[in-house]
């Protein structure tokens, strides 16, 4: 089957008007290639990192030295994927005509820093491995706009507690397989 920019367009899953510049709050979830556990493991209810997981974790907290108008926040990796709440503070980058979205969208801070990170997190593990161009991550990540201070809490809690829930996070391939069936 020939390609059909229009059959095989990838849906955006971020909201269509919204400047991901603006101040506020924002939890990321990058989830690993495949959804494999390649950062580490649970174990007695805490995450112990392997050293992929530490160059994930390592180069999370570096991200303010590269992105001075951002903050971090409560972040987790997992053994498939980063749960982090990232904050933009008021005045931190100008807001992006958006007329034209798409290309727009490439300039925005939020999707920057995660680019950024993606990309330093999986040329360091590739070649701790030797394996140039390998997939790390999954192509997309998923964000969700934190809208209020009782949603923030909420969230700060799901992320520290997350490694206690392994066995119930939707994201263990135990999970995934039970649902899909493979």
């Amino acid at each position: 089957m020939a390609f059909d920019p229009e059959r095989h367009r990838r849906r955006s899953i971020r909201l269509q008007e919204y400047d991901y510049s603006q101040a506020g709050a924002y939890l990321v979830t990058l989830c690993t290639h495949d959804r494999r556990n390649l950062l580490g493991e649970i174990g007695n209810g805490s995450m112990q990192l392997n050293r992929f997981g530490e160059i994930v974790q390592a180069c999370w907290q570096d991200l303010p030295l590269r992105y001075p108008d951002m903050e971090l926040d409560a972040f987790v990796v997992m053994p498939n994927h980063l749960h982090a709440i990232v904050l933009l503070p008021v005045g931190a980058i100008h807001e992006l005509p958006l007329q034209n979205c798409r290309i727009q969208r490439r300039k925005m801070l939020l999707p920057k820093i995660v680019g950024y990170a993606k990309m330093n997190t999986a040329k360091r593990i590739n070649q701790l491995r030797d394996a140039p161009g390998t997939p790390i991550w999954q192509r997309n990540y998923y964000e969700h706009v934190i809208r209020d201070e009782a949603s923030l809490s909420n969230i700060r809690l799901y992320i520290a507690e997350n490694p206690m829930r392994w066995a119930d996070d939707e994201e263990n391939p135990i999970n995934i397989s039970k649902r899909t069936g493979h």
